[in-house]
């Protein structure tokens, strides 16, 4: 058996040259001035004796090696043919006498071929090829050269080499780590410099390109002049000769990045024939310049030292590569075109792989983000910020999700959910569930109302659909909140002072189980302090438990506040961010969203609130009543605006309701008015004819006022309008 060690990645597989050091540590091949065997000989090494080094043995490194000892010769330096070849590693020592290796049986004697000989070797006609080191390669039918390695071990070096490199390509996920992997899995093993050129932009999947196909350079690699030097790879000093250029300069400065393939031109030729080619074949002699640009007779080797592959994948050609090696280096042989085929054809449906996951993950993380609420709205007497942060790379896609839906009466919904799972079914599912939640809530149905339509609609979606889901209803004006929880964490609140409070909330069965009632709960909500809403990603991890990072979160939202005294909160869009220093690295698993809310409230001083009957007589003391609200508040240069817009709404009320209307003053940055009855139809703005003696309302509070709507609830509809203070 052989004794030589293999690693994972060989280095090279050339013939060994005169003045290379053959302990480099990059594989330089060992020398020797052993000639090879004479024609007719057994290929297997002859066994040795007792005491002496049998042929074949690897020879010492240099550094191992007596100074006085000639290279090539004395007790230290073994002889035959397995010395100069490549990949050879120092093997440990072994005493005694070695026994001959059997012969295998029952293997018969082919015609023309070799026949088994007695001491376990085998017996070739002179002349044949195989493991006779004389004899011509059955490929090229050209005989090695003294030193040279026999072609059944290079095929054997190529093997592995190939198995090294595919392996540390297929190591990449995207598309850069697939072009590096290529890179630095060929230079310097394969070759001493590479060039990569991808089609742009790259088709994804089934698509069709259109346009010119365009290639750019997207990678270079080669090995630096400094290390060449100091590792013994220096050019041989050739006085007639200069250095090649590439070897001087970067190779991106001297190749053209950009290439566009001419139709029927030779680039476009080489493409669509698929194999590697050598630099001096007819067809590439005008394929390289078209692709390297005004350089490329700089950066091409002279002879067979340079290798232009086509990339491949599924159903195109998307790049090329070209390896190039230096002057004092052997130049590559015909089967090193096999070996540029496996990395091209390797690297190629790599990259084809990774440009189609990343569209999918894109769709994936635009998808998701679509749903999630672009700006949050700005209701009155509430600020709110909001955070998500999607899981790992590898699994960006969850259902997690927050929103805040402004109410009647100045009220907002605070929602945050979590539909189970990661993949675009969970996103999709995310996004329905968020739909009918929003519509649910321009209803104004009760928090706990809302929870059960959306475990009806969860059911509905599929069986196996399953959500937890916070929904909270804040009230400026009375500082209350209505928590209803469905499997959810519960929320965290800050209050001014600094304390952190996990409150009590039923924590309900989750979204999708069915045949479950929700309970609400309605709490205080004091002026400063501050509502945290959060998915379970920020508070569970592989590494801790739910409840343990919850108080964890407690503990970090009243050390922050302790930050900014016990008077003013901290500020909103800081305090999301400190929350999210609390993750750790393992803290990742889940994707997470934040919602926090800042109670201000409306002071009761700055609510003005009547009942006004379905009356003749209630739009004249709807205009009485708000000119002295205007006169106590000190917004008197509004009064003729509002006596007008409160008129003409009131007027609609009064016109169909049958039950007391309400008439709703705010003063806060903006003067809100809102007008409320007991019928759900909304009105409409239209176009009032010259000869109408109606239908103008509507269009004088479309004109005048800064905003207006119109809001439907369970016992009716709320229209209100906006006017600014100054």
């Amino acid at each position: 058996m052989d004794s030589t060690r293999v690693t994972e990645h060989p280095t090279s597989y050339e013939r060994p040259q005169p003045g290379v050091d053959p302990a480099d540590p990059r594989g330089a091949l060992l020398r020797t001035s052993t000639p090879a065997h004479a024609p007719g000989t057994t290929a297997l090494p002859a066994q040795a004796r007792g005491g002496e080094t049998p042929p074949g043995a690897a020879v010492p490194c240099a550094q191992d090696r007596k100074p006085d000892a000639p290279q090539g010769t004395g007790p230290d330096t073994g002889a035959g043919t397995d010395a100069g070849t490549e990949h050879a590693q120092p093997a440990a020592a072994e005493t005694g006498t070695h026994r001959p290796r059997p012969a295998p049986d029952a293997i018969p004697v082919q015609p023309g071929g070799s026949a088994p000989h007695p001491d376990g070797g085998t017996q070739r006609p002179e002349g044949a090829s195989g493991t006779d080191p004389a004899a011509p390669d059955r490929r090229t039918g050209q005989g090695p050269s003294p030193g040279q390695p026999t072609p059944m071990r290079r095929d054997g070096d190529r093997l592995r080499f190939v198995g090294a490199a595919t392996r540390r390509i297929a190591r990449g996920l995207d598309l850069d780590e697939i072009v590096m992997g290529l890179c630095r899995a060929t230079v310097p093993t394969f070759s001493d410099a590479i060039l990569v050129y991808l089609r742009d932009p790259l088709p994804v999947g089934d698509e069709r390109p259109t346009g010119p196909l365009v290639l750019r350079l997207r990678r270079t690699d080669r090995i630096p002049v400094e290390r060449d030097s100091e590792a013994g790879f220096a050019p041989l000093p050739q006085p007639a000769q200069q250095p090649e250029p590439w070897e001087l300069a970067e190779l991106s400065t001297v190749a053209a990045e950009l290439c566009e393939v001419r139709t029927g031109g030779a680039l476009a030729e080489v493409l669509r024939g698929v194999r590697p080619v050598f630099a001096d074949a007819p067809a590439a002699r005008a394929a390289l310049p078209e692709l390297l640009g005004a350089g490329g007779d700089l950066v091409i080797p002279s002879g067979q030292r340079a290798i232009l592959a086509p990339l491949r994948g599924r159903r195109r050609v998307i790049g090329a590569a070209v390896f190039l090696r230096r002057p004092e280096r052997i130049a590559f042989e015909t089967d090193d075109l096999l070996v540029a085929a496996q990395l091209a054809t390797h690297s190629a449906l790599g990259i084809d792989k990774a440009v189609l996951y990343d569209r999918e993950a894109y769709i994936a993380d635009e998808l998701q983000r679509t749903m999630l609420p672009e700006t949050l709205p700005r209701p009155t007497g509430v600020r709110l910020a909001s955070r998500y942060l999607p899981a790992a790379e590898t699994a960006r896609v969850g259902g997690d999700w927050y929103d805040a839906i402004p109410l009647p009466g100045s009220r907002v919904a605070l929602v945050v959910g979590d539909v189970m799972g990661h993949s675009m079914t969970s996103a999709a599912i995310m996004g329905q569930l968020r739909t009918t939640a929003q519509t649910l809530a321009g209803l104004d149905l009760p928090p706990q109302e809302v929870l059960h339509h959306l475990d009806e609609q969860a059911q509905r979606l599929g069986t196996d659909r399953m959500a937890t889901c916070l929904y909270a209803v804040y009230d400026p004006v009375s500082h209350r909140i209505t928590i209803a929880n469905a499997g959810h964490p519960p929320p965290v609140l800050l209050h001014l002072g600094g304390r952190a409070e996990v409150l009590r909330v039923p924590p309900g069965a989750p979204i999708g189980v069915g045949g479950v009632d929700f309970e609400a709960v309605e709490l205080d909500a004091p002026a400063g302090a501050t509502l945290l809403l959060y998915t379970d990603g920020l508070v569970e991890s592989r590494l801790r438990d739910v409840w343990t990072g919850i108080e964890q979160l407690r503990e970090k939202l009243a050390a922050t506040a302790q930050l900014t005294g016990p008077d003013h909160p901290p500020p909103l869009e800081a305090l999301c961010d400190e929350v999210l220093d609390m993750l750790g690295p393992g803290d990742r698993d889940d994707d997470i969203a934040l919602l926090a809310a800042r109670f201000d409230g409306i002071a009761p001083s700055d609510v003005a609130y009547w009942f006004l009957e379905p009356e003749d007589a209630a739009p004249g003391k709807a205009r009485r009543l708000a000119r002295r609200a205007l006169a106590r508040w000190g917004l008197e240069d509004l009064s003729d605006s509002v006596e007008l817009l409160v008129s003409e709404v009131v007027t609609n009320a009064v016109r169909y309701a049958s039950r007391p209307v309400t008439l709703r003053l705010l003063r806060t940055d903006v003067l809100r008015c809102e007008v409320g009855d007991d019928v759900p139809q909304l009105p409409r703005l239209r176009q009032a004819r010259a000869t109408d003696e109606g239908g103008r309302g509507l269009y004088l509070v479309n004109r005048l006022a800064r905003r207006w709507g119109a809001t439907r609830l369970s016992t009716g509809k709320v229209v209100w309008f906006e006017l600014n203070r100054t």
